[in-house]
């Protein structure tokens, strides 16, 4: 039987000896049948793997660079972006969702950011940007493929660490996310 110690060697163990369908099938088995995130988020590279805990993020469209509304957060050229980068706890999987796919919500330099601080990955319900430099860095990503368009002055994060649904799939701050080439699925301590 194996066994783990704390969410580190779990994780380690995730990345190695599981793989989604089995995930998958396991749910299906206790009734959970929509914990999978929809098929069209897939990693940058084949062989990147992610495993950790869910910091999620909320991302919505703006249409201007700075607003003079009445939203403060509006008023900043990323919204939280950047708290919510430096927010990131290692073994945290940046997973983002709520904006329209016209713009790419992750890249290179918010993946340097991650990775510094330890995070397990980036999984995003959109795009992704500057893929020769995340492919340099081999940090797992996930999205929808690549398009350069900057999320600035187009999206802004307006929370973080707040529960999000992708899809019809909720995802809590601090849920197992797990993805490999294939599907990626979500599990929640809930269940």
């Amino acid at each position: 039987m194996i066994t783990w110690k704390n969410d580190e060697e779990l994780f380690a163990l995730m990345r190695v000896e599981l793989y989604s369908a089995v995930i998958g099938d396991i749910l299906d088995k206790l009734h959970y049948y929509h914990q999978f995130l929809p098929y069209r988020i897939q990693p940058v590279k084949e062989h990147m793997v992610v495993a950790g805990r869910a910091m999620t993020v909320l991302e919505a469209d703006a249409f201007e660079e700075l607003s003079a509304g009445q939203n403060a957060v509006m008023q900043k050229p990323f919204g939280l972006m950047l708290e919510a980068l430096d927010d990131i706890k290692k073994d945290e999987v940046y997973i983002c969702t709520g904006s329209s796919p016209s713009y790419a919500l992750v890249g290179e330099l918010m993946c340097t950011r991650m990775q510094i601080l330890g995070a397990a990955g980036a999984v995003v319900n959109g795009f992704h940007r500057d893929t020769k430099g995340i492919v340099g860095l081999d940090f797992p990503c996930f999205s929808y493929g690549r398009y350069a368009q900057d999320q600035a002055p187009r999206g802004k994060v307006i929370d973080f660490r707040v529960p999000i649904e992708i899809e019809g799939v909720r995802v809590n701050p601090g849920d197992i996310v797990f993805g490999r080439f294939g599907r990626r699925g979500g599990y929640s301590e809930e269940h």
